[in-house]
């Protein structure tokens, strides 16, 4: 395993934060239809009783311009003077141009740097990381970071272990180079990687193996999940403990953990390995499904809507998923 951690000395601020899901909806009872399973089976494995489904025209791409729209809506900002665009994606409508680029374009923004960046379930951390380092550096004042996924697309409904578990969605937020007087909302970070873990969970379409792993070829997901499940609920507490001993904190110091969302069983043993209470933990597991790299942000914009955060609040944002990939991220709530 390698291991990166670092801590945020300028002041970077995450300043506005929004959130898109499609409008179908597809229900464990509509599963129930599809393949082998019932609600009760879902339910006890997964903690999911519905997922959102991107329409047969409606892409990555219009995912994250709904995101982007809803997060100036709800704070009034614009995002004309952006000088850089950050996506995280494993379902991108083409692999160039970028989604970054693509929405730019929808934006009409005149002058910034674009890119897509892939770290599966870990993704959106993996942005906002790289968007702190670079208003830490002083090259950006105002980055647009966006996680938004179609898995849907990718999804193969004939195969309950992983049919069940996936939906499709979109987060955005701002963050801005803080003032003289603001406090800096990034407190530390932390990656780790088990890359010789990848086959355990990929897509692909093109190799035809993970180092000298076979794998399938058929570009759908593909996972273990049993394999997957013992290294999230062993792997992810170690990280989290390591990122707040960083930083000198513990499990008490953390108002609210919001978590990828892969399922609510993995969750409630990361909980109860790390001492973080459920009750202090963010989910929309129940209503959303595994969105990958959008469902950290959906779970942020959804505690900001019904007011369980607030200013000065201490979070702990936690990704985590293929690769196999982790990413924490610590935030004073500004």
């Amino acid at each position: 395993m390698q291991a990166s951690v670092s801590s945020f000395h300028t002041k970077a601020i995450i300043s506005a934060v929004g959130a898109y899901v499609p409008k179908r909806i597809l229900s464990n009872a509509d599963l129930e239809q599809m393949v082998e399973t019932s609600d009760e089976w879902i339910m006890q494995r997964t903690g999911i009783r519905e997922r959102r489904i991107a329409a047969e025209d409606e892409f990555c791409s219009d995912l994250c311009f709904a995101a982007v729209r809803n997060m100036m809506e709800q704070s009034g900002k614009e995002v004309d003077d952006v000088d850089y665009i950050l996506v995280a994606t494993t379902t991108p409508d083409t692999f160039f141009p970028s989604m970054a680029a693509r929405v730019q374009a929808e934006f009409g923004i005149r002058q910034c740097g674009a890119a897509d960046l892939n770290a599966a379930c870990a993704g959106f951390i993996t942005g906002l990381q790289m968007a702190g380092g670079l208003i830490a550096s002083g090259a950006f004042r105002k980055i647009l970071v966006i996680g938004a996924e179609t898995l849907s697309k990718i999804t193969d409904y004939t195969d309950r272990t992983t049919c069940i578990l996936f939906g499709d969605g979109a987060g955005a937020v701002l963050v801005e180079a803080g003032d003289a007087q603001s406090e800096s909302s990034f407190l530390g970070t932390l990656s780790l990687t088990d890359g010789a873990e990848g086959h355990q969970l990929y897509r692909s379409s093109l190799s035809a193996s993970i180092g000298e792993v076979p794998i399938e070829t058929t570009g759908n997901i593909v996972q273990n999940g049993r394999a997957v499940y013992r290294w999230a609920v062993s792997r992810v507490p170690e990280g989290i403990e390591q990122l707040l001993k960083q930083n000198g904190l513990a499990a008490a110091d953390i108002d609210w953990f919001i978590p990828h969302n892969p399922n609510m069983r993995i969750i409630d043993s990361v909980c109860e390995k790390t001492g973080i209470p459920v009750s202090k933990t963010v989910t929309t597991l129940l209503h959303t499904g595994n969105t990958s790299a959008a469902s950290i942000p959906i779970a942020l914009d959804s505690a900001l809507r019904d007011g369980r955060i607030r200013k000065g609040d201490r979070l702990l944002l936690y990704g985590f998923g293929g690769g196999l990939t982790q990413n924490g991220l610590l935030l004073r709530w500004e």
